[in-house]
């Protein structure tokens, strides 16, 4: 599958000109095409486009609720049908720990905390990680004690043992391989959490588990070697086989770096400099994952075994929740395929479903439209993708937000980030503040048609939600473009669903520190 920017084609002559045979080379390499390099450089000129908000999306307009029993009566839907169904488990699992652990590293080059009082919280709450034994163990190898340096306020080089080479080296590793949660057995990655999850609600009627990660090619080898480990501990705990499958971005969804004037920039060798496209550059590595339905986490989102119930329910009831759409949107579809005609009523019912269960707006004055037309307007808006997003009440937490919008006179339903909001707008802006709920990438999608073929999910991407940013590149200012992320841009022309899901089932871990809430400690602490 090409990227979201295929096809585009840049038509400025003085662009065309930037370009050295070699460049023509190494853009190839890279996956691109020049036309579609100079795609990029047309969007840094000419800037993102806002969204307009029309209302945020909330409780009754726009989220529904799920009472008791329909959660009950969708998770046991979902358990009929996984077990001839195929699941997978799609995690972006790509990042290194480095921002974790930003300022532990920053008490590194300092030498020590700046008080007292900090250097004994921090030496009170070594005690409660989970990688304490870990520690304990690589310090021993080099003749160290822990007591004792804690005992001497040697907290940096406590750290350098966590953080470095000489022992954990966390601060080089993928946030996949960090130690979150501890048990009287062991303690747990953030990876091994996901497996476990899996199982628990992804296991088909063969008891295979598809899980997909998305890494980095820097990590790639040890999470491979990792999972090679520990994937039979846990096929022989819980009985089922777990097919595990890793991919990295595409080289093809990587951007140019350019400068402030929007011309390229180069290395010291005169090459030019792609960056990664952001977690939307994910797009195609979920369209060539396999599952009838996908279910999509972030790598840092799990909790320990005593928490994990109610999120296994919720995922269930999504999913549930999504198979009864798709089985009405493919019925629909089939008869609007077919070649008998299609009365009135059938397609007043059809615009129905559509406004109020998939959250579609229609042409004005479609409701006066031939036959003929509407049937091609609602085949059109039913062959989509579709997807089931958990959204958690908003409580503060970073995060896009769920609004109804509108682009181009189009009215949709939408996750957005902040940077696709009019900074300039006070309006914008207060309606920004406004929202009721967040999004705590809790996804469930459906890829695949009616006829059982893929989307190609690149068509329902939406190009203008790419964001430009300053980044610092070996010591020099540079404008990296990111593409439409992965559940707001990327997602932007799928057909969408949100449902209230509690925030206990949103655990994240972005900072050392998240791993102190009781969420992830082990009860009673």
């Amino acid at each position: 599958m090409t990227n979201v920017w295929a096809g585009m084609m840049g038509d400025d002559p003085v662009s065309r000109e930037l370009f050295l045979e070699a460049d023509i080379r190494q853009i190839a390499q890279e996956g691109l095409t020049p036309e579609q390099v100079l795609t990029q450089i047309d969007f840094f000129k000419k800037g993102s486009l806002p969204v307009t908000l029309i209302r945020p999306a909330t409780v009754g307009d726009g989220i529904i609720t799920l009472s008791e029993g329909e959660r009950e009566g969708l998770a046991a839907t979902y358990d009929r049908w996984v077990q001839k169904g195929a699941v997978s488990k799609f995690v972006p699992a790509s990042g290194a720990a480095s921002r974790m652990f930003a300022d532990w590293q920053g008490r590194i080059e300092h030498g020590d905390f700046d008080s007292k009082e900090r250097g004994a919280r921090f030496a009170a709450d070594l005690g409660k990680m989970p990688f304490l034994r870990d520690l304990r163990e690589v310090l021993a190898g080099h003749g160290e004690y822990l007591d004792v340096l804690l005992e001497k306020r040697q907290f940096a080089e406590i750290l350098a043992y966590i953080l470095t080479p000489k022992g954990l080296n966390y601060a080089n590793l993928p946030k996949a391989l960090i130690k979150f949660h501890a048990y009287p057995g062991g303690s747990r990655t953030a990876l091994e959490e996901h497996l476990v999850e899996a199982v628990l609600y992804g296991r088909d009627g063969h008891n295979v588990c598809r899980v997909h990660f998305t890494v980095s090619p820097n990590h790639e080898k040890r999470i491979r070697d990792f999972v090679s480990r520990v994937k039979r501990v846990y096929e022989k705990n819980h009985r089922v086989t777990l097919d595990v499958r890793f991919s990295t971005q595409q080289g093809s969804t990587n951007t140019i770096a350019v400068d402030r004037s929007n011309r390229p920039v180069r290395d010291r060798e005169g090459a030019l400099i792609f960056r990664p496209g952001g977690h939307g550059a994910l797009l195609a590595n979920l369209n060539d994952s396999d599952g009838d339905i996908i279910f999509v986490k972030n790598i840092d989102n799990v909790v320990p075994d005593r928490l994990k119930p109610l999120t296994v329910l919720y995922k269930k009831a999504l999913a549930g929740y999504l198979l009864v759409l798709q089985e009405e949107v493919f019925r629909n579809l089939s008869l609007l395929d077919g070649g008998a005609p299609v009365s009135e009523h059938a397609l007043a019912e059809m615009t129905a479903f559509c406004e109020e269960k998939l959250n579609v707006a229609f042409p004005q004055g479609f409701k006066s439209y031939a036959p003929a037309d509407k049937r091609t307007v609602l085949f059109d808006r039913l062959n989509r993708p579709l997807r089931v997003c958990g959204m958690v009440k908003n409580e503060g937490e970073p995060g896009g937000a769920p609004f109804w919008v509108d682009r181009d006179d189009v009215r949709s339903i939408q996750i957005i980030e902040a940077f696709q909001v009019d900074g300039d707008s006070e309006p914008q802006k207060n309606l920004w503040s406004s929202s009721t709920h967040f999004n705590p990438v809790d996804l469930v999608c459906a890829i695949r048609d009616y006829r059982d073929r893929t989307f190609d999910l690149g068509r329902f991407a939406d190009r203008e939600a790419a964001s430009i940013s300053l980044k610092n590149e070996r010591g020099r200012e540079v404008k990296a473009l990111e593409l439409p992320g992965l559940w707001n841009g990327s997602m932007a022309f799928w057909n969408s669903v949100f449902v209230e899901v509690p925030l206990e089932t949103f655990n994240p871990v972005k900072t050392i520190d998240d791993l102190l809430r009781p969420q992830h400690l082990p009860a009673g602490e």
